[in-house]
């Protein structure tokens, strides 16, 4: 009897101890601190980061596929709390964060990539990215990333099967790895491990998103520059002369194009504005229902003529506006016989930098 209690004391021991040895210290020793503010504590019996409006790099690490797991303490507040992984720089990775001031809705949650410095949930959104869940305010949340090549999975709170299983936007590459977040709410994190021998993916059904059909699929764009060059519409034709052109994009979701692409957004400078353009040719003088979408704001120039302005932004419709793109205006588009200049100067702010459209009837026009 003495022997069975022995060995059962040395296992709980050793299993103890192995677990222990994977938890990476949050210090300033292992971790890159890049954040408003932070401070190292123990909170609710952890050792603990309080981190606000920023994120934690973990130095000297990368990772490409296998497990990584964290607790963090969750308020009602805005904090958006977070991992980001395959960082392979600070301005394009792979993310999933929390939007924990949102417990039981749609968009409780994100999964997105961050592509050229723009994190666009506005194109990657609905239950293929995303998944209703009830947080927890009065203990530790339990985050479990997996991550296989293409494929991604969460588990919260030690859930049996995925909370959510969805197919990775870039290619698979090395990077780093940060956890944090933005918005004004710091948050606590906690047992912090990562485990690159443990990568199986198990039952994998991620949502599938239809496609809209017919849209244009690639879009011309210009060179940067100020919005608000466009507040002079006698200038229109200068400042259209005076873009470089020649990078294109394309349609990605089945949904949008999303120039940040093509485009450097954040350079240090004010810029925050491209055309983008299409090219109609049409067979006679008609008008005819174009279709688009656009984030955040946009004006329609055809023919050198301004005929649009819009603002498609976060909140910018009531305070439960998220500003994802769709086909959610239309304008008249009077076209001359042969070729017919559409631009959209489309100007980002955040949540994605997109542009989308198709012609509801495409009789008599060819898009190039």
């Amino acid at each position: 009897m003495i022997k069975v209690f022995t060995f059962v004391l040395l296992s709980t021991l050793c299993i103890h101890t192995t677990k222990s040895q994977n938890i990476i210290p949050i210090d300033t020793t292992h971790w890159e601190i890049n954040a408003q503010s932070y401070v190292l504590e123990n909170f609710k019996g952890k050792d603990a980061i309080y981190i606000q409006r920023g994120l934690a790099y973990l130095k000297d690490t990368k990772f490409l596929n296998g497990t990584i797991e964290f607790d963090v303490y969750l308020t009602e507040r805005q904090g958006f709390p977070g991992v980001r992984f395959r960082a392979v720089d600070r301005s394009n990775m792979e993310s999933f964060y929390l939007r924990a001031h949102l417990p039981g809705k749609p968009d409780a949650n994100q999964a997105t990539p961050v592509i050229n410095g723009v994190s666009p949930w506005q194109l990657y959104f609905g239950s293929r990215y995303s998944f209703p869940y009830d947080y927890n305010y009065d203990g530790w949340t339990h985050v479990k990333l997996v991550v296989n090549g293409r494929r991604a999975q969460i588990y919260l709170d030690y859930a049996k099967k995925p909370n959510l299983s969805w197919d990775l936007i870039r290619e698979p590459r090395e990077g780093e790895v940060a956890i944090g977040g933005g918005g004004a709410s710091a948050m606590h994190y906690a047992n912090f491990t990562i485990n690159k021998n443990e990568y199986d993916i198990v039952d994998f059904k991620p949502i599938k998103r239809k496609p809209i059909e017919g849209l244009v699929p690639e879009w011309q764009v210009s060179d940067i520059f100020e919005e608000k060059q466009l507040d002079d519409i006698t200038n229109l034709t200068k400042v259209v002369k005076s873009r470089k052109w020649g990078k294109m994009i394309q349609v990605e979701e089945g949904t949008a194009a999303n120039i940040a692409r093509e485009v450097i957004l954040r350079d240090g400078t004010p810029r925050n504005t491209v055309f983008a353009k299409i090219t109609i040719t049409s067979d006679k003088d008609q008008v005819k229902l174009f279709e688009f979408g656009y984030s955040d704001r946009v004006v329609a120039i055809l023919n050198n003529n301004a005929i649009y302005k819009g603002t498609n932004r976060w909140r910018s419709r009531d305070y439960r506006y998220l500003g994802t793109v769709g086909l959610f205006d239309a304008i008249y588009l009077d076209l001359k016989k042969g070729e017919n200049t559409l631009l959209l100067a489309v100007s980002e702010d955040f949540g994605g930098w997109l542009v989308t459209g198709k012609f509801s009837n495409p009789k008599g026009v060819t898009i190039k």
